[in-house]
């Protein structure tokens, strides 16, 4: 979708000009996906950037945090973990209404379809174990060396996620489907002795990784958002919810004949985590399933919140926010295991 007149786009000109990477006049069109944080790609002759920024509107305290997205990002250039160029970050609300980043534009492949259509079972089993290597190598980040050891507090991980997302749904003043409130009430009671500490970036799935054209590895892990210290344990079973999850559903393979397609079970995704991690992690699976269920369900019902205020950014919020139900029941089912 070309934006012709944004209101803001003369003033992003003139920002942009004055940082001397970019001359002239500019074109932006919105990028898809970026369901929170509003994304568009800026065209400036032959050369491409992104900009993605805070949404319009009133939101929730800590939600959007287009700052701690630049710092994380910015710090892992160099390393293991795939990332686009951070360009600017721009706290002026004056230019374009909220702050916002500017990074390289990636020109590559997203997968948003994770039964992986028109893509082989051999290239299908690749395109996994490259999403397998690169969370494991997130979470093998020293994070202290890379200046992070101020993005999150360390220990105490599920207590305070659990109880973040709850006063958020609690605060949101919309209906609360019923297994969302059973399972508020059921997580804080079972949270697993022990903990650990990595980076981890909290909204790790295939359409938020950028592959190469050609090759099928990643090229470029985005939408850092939701990152911070936590338990990467937390992190990997996140993405895990996807063979638990019906594409009928929402975004699953739940039921799908995975031999078949050359996907790997569930269980051979986290043997190879767990060999690229060094250890077993099957401990305490089912409430590191119905936490992340839980979790999921509460950022949907957000979403239904933010789109009955009119400050959601994609058409779909609404569909979206409805679902929090079903993945809820889907969490609660779990604690029953």
């Amino acid at each position: 979708m070309l934006i012709q007149t944004p209101s803001f786009q003369e003033s992003l000109e003139q920002y942009l000009n004055s940082l001397g990477f970019i001359r002239g006049r500019i074109e932006l069109s919105q990028l898809t996906g970026g369901q929170s944080n509003p994304t568009f790609k800026i065209t400036n002759g032959s050369s491409h950037y992104v900009l993605r920024k805070k949404p319009n509107g009133v939101l929730l305290p800590s939600a959007h945090a287009v700052d701690r997205e630049h710092r994380v990002m910015k710090a892992l250039a160099g390393t293991d973990v795939p990332i686009p160029q951070m360009l600017a970050y721009c706290e002026d609300e004056s230019i374009i209404g909220t702050a916002f980043f500017i990074m390289e534009y990636l020109d590559g492949r997203v997968f948003v379809d994770q039964s992986l259509p028109d893509i082989s079972a051999n290239d299908r089993r690749k395109i996994y174990e490259e999403m397998n290597r690169t969370i494991s190598a997130i979470h093998r980040l020293d994070y202290a060396s890379l200046g992070l050891e101020t993005f999150g507090k360390p220990g105490n991980y599920f207590a305070r996620q659990i109880a973040r997302w709850s006063r958020q749904v609690r605060e949101s003043s919309i209906a609360i489907p019923d297994s969302l409130n059973k399972l508020m009430d059921w997580l804080p009671e079972h949270i697993p002795a022990g903990d650990e500490t990595s980076l981890i970036h909290g909204d790790f799935r295939m359409d938020n990784l950028i592959f190469h054209k050609t090759d099928l590895r990643i090229i470029g892990v985005l939408d850092w958002e939701l990152s911070t210290l936590g338990n990467p344990l937390a992190d990997f079973a996140y993405q895990c919810m996807a063979w638990r999850i019906p594409p009928s559903l929402w975004r699953g393979i739940q039921g799908l004949d995975l031999l078949a397609l050359g996907i790997p079970s569930e269980s051979e995704y986290i043997a190879m985590y767990e060999k690229q991690v060094g250890r077993s992690i099957s401990e305490h699976w089912p409430f590191l399933m119905a936490y992340n269920l839980f979790r999921i369900s509460a950022i949907l019902h957000g979403i239904t919140k933010r789109a009955m205020d009119g400050n959601a950014n994609a058409s779909d919020a609404i569909e979206n926010g409805a679902k929090a139900g079903a993945l809820a029941d889907l969490g609660w089912a779990c604690t029953q295991q």
